[in-house]
């Protein structure tokens, strides 16, 4: 199923500038592999060399954190929208 990945500025200039891709998964991690396909090394800049989310990356399912749902094998549906988001801190 083709679902909507909204991108950060920070990582759009590693799919050419998109502000948002749709890649086909039925998993936030299937989806996540489809980036990688479509443009090699997406991946490692959100997952860690153990293939789970950097301390400082968040994504959500349709504004749910999947952290708290079934990470990376948080089922995603036709007209979901993936939002990955690098944490933001300061004070």
């Amino acid at each position: 199923m083709s679902v909507e990945v909204r991108i950060p500025s920070l990582l759009q200039s590693f799919v050419g500038g998109s502000k948002s891709v749709t890649v086909e998964g039925q998993t936030v991690g299937q989806l996540l592999d489809s980036l990688d396909s479509l443009y090699p090394g997406f991946r490692r800049r959100v997952l860690d060399e153990e293939g789970k989310l950097h301390q400082f990356v968040n994504v959500f399912v349709n504004d749910e954190d999947i952290r708290f749902m079934e990470d990376l094998g948080t089922p995603v549906g036709d007209g979901d929208t993936i939002s990955i988001l690098p944490a933001v801190a300061g004070g």
